[in-house]
């Protein structure tokens, strides 16, 4: 991914923290040929001294039928992006985007049945315990979970991080009018806002 030296994060951890935030991403390799997408939720794990992604996709999918040991994997996750007005500048410039994406590539392997069985219960475990009355994949019956038949496990063993953080970095003149403007329009400009924010007080 093209990053500009000003919008290049290289705080890993940071990145990673993102990366747990903002799970559902989108998965694309190669499938005869051309570029092929699925939406899915990507899990951040280690896997003995590894970092990997874990997550599964549906047999039904075709994309899965081109995962090859040796072809390149990438993951995209994307946050909160917002439209900034060159009207909130003290100075004549063309508006911008503010945005924040991860780039992760690496190389896939299959995980067996039980290791994919494993993987859904951590998934799910992770995402029940806001719940008021938590799900656990325990309590389904053998017949609900045989559906783990219809679905291809992998782990992504990460070979590098690409991360965009778009804050405005160039016009920190105008930070303060970039925020206030922003809070005023919505849950996503209000994020960015927060952001911008973040980096400004740790300059």
């Amino acid at each position: 991914m093209y990053i500009p030296h000003h919008y290049k994060n290289e705080n890993l951890e940071e990145v990673r923290e993102f990366i747990r935030q903002n799970s559902f991403g989108i998965m694309v390799n190669q499938v005869d040929g051309k570029p092929w997408a699925t939406h899915i939720p990507l899990e951040l794990e280690k896997h003995g001294n590894r970092e990997v992604l874990v997550g599964h996709i549906a047999k039904a999918n075709p994309q899965w039928k081109s995962f090859h040991a040796d072809a390149q994997i990438l993951c995209i996750f994307n946050g909160p992006h917002a439209y900034v007005s060159s009207s909130w500048y003290t100075e004549e410039e063309v508006p911008t985007w503010d945005y924040i994406a991860v780039h992760v590539y690496g190389k896939l392997e299959l995980l067996s049945e039980e290791e994919t069985m494993q993987a859904l219960h951590r998934l799910v475990d992770h995402y029940e315990t806001s719940s008021e009355k938590p799900l656990s994949l325990n309590d389904l019956s053998p017949k609900t979970l045989r559906q783990v038949k219809g679905v291809v496990g992998f782990r992504i063993e990460i070979e590098e991080i690409q991360a965009a953080y778009k804050l405005s970095q160039t016009r920190q003149q105008d930070h303060a009018a970039i925020i206030q403007n922003l809070k005023q329009r919505g849950v996503t400009e209000t994020e960015i806002a927060r952001h911008i924010e973040k980096q400004s007080d740790n300059k």
